[in-house]
């Protein structure tokens, strides 16, 4: 059984270590970090997946985005780690994060994926919304969590400014150094 939970600092490097070992170190380079850079994930919106034995199976982080002058969430990265993969913990996530962004109020939600993989989430492929270089613009995906969401909005996706309430509380706390090794 996974037991779906919003992410606290504490699972901060446990998070960061399955990114590194799903998507490497250099994914930081990717074009959808430049969007992220100094704003915090969407609080609300990170969730880790955990085993009955407290594991980490998946996380899913989000952050908050400008398209054009509309706010949006930029959902992901999702990860799933490799022994448990095929088991429903990505779809689980994502379930989890729209229905839990719906519940917020948000409106629209976009990522950078295979649209062969978000189409079963009702992810559709967006037109006239510009992602940082080099990004494919067949990988630029949304989802309307209201009807019609999407319609009209075009334009270059920017960063927004850190929408959690009272500043940044996803890292409140946290150093962001690595602890020291106890061996």
């Amino acid at each position: 059984m996974i037991q779906l939970n919003l992410e606290t600092v504490q699972d901060w490097w446990e998070v960061e270590a399955l990114y590194d070992l799903c998507f490497a170190p250099g994914r930081t380079a990717l074009s959808s970090y430049r969007l992220r850079d100094g704003v915090d994930p969407i609080e609300q919106l990170c969730f880790t997946a955990r085993d009955q034995d407290g594991i980490l199976a998946g996380v899913i982080r989000n952050w908050p985005v400008y398209v054009g002058n509309r706010l949006a969430i930029l959902l992901g990265p999702v990860a799933v780690h490799p022994t448990r993969q095929g088991e429903g913990v990505g779809g689980a996530l994502m379930r989890k994060t729209l229905n839990r962004a719906f519940d917020l109020g948000w409106s629209r939600v976009m990522l950078v994926g295979d649209y062969p993989y978000y189409k079963r989430f009702g992810f559709f492929h967006l037109e006239g919304v510009e992602m940082p270089p080099p990004t494919n613009p067949d990988r630029i995906l949304g989802y309307n969590l209201c009807p019609s969401a999407w319609t009209g909005v075009t334009g270059k996706v920017l960063p927004a400014p850190d929408c959690n309430p009272g500043g940044r509380p996803h890292f409140k706390g946290h150093d962001h150094e690595k602890p020291a090794s106890t061996d």
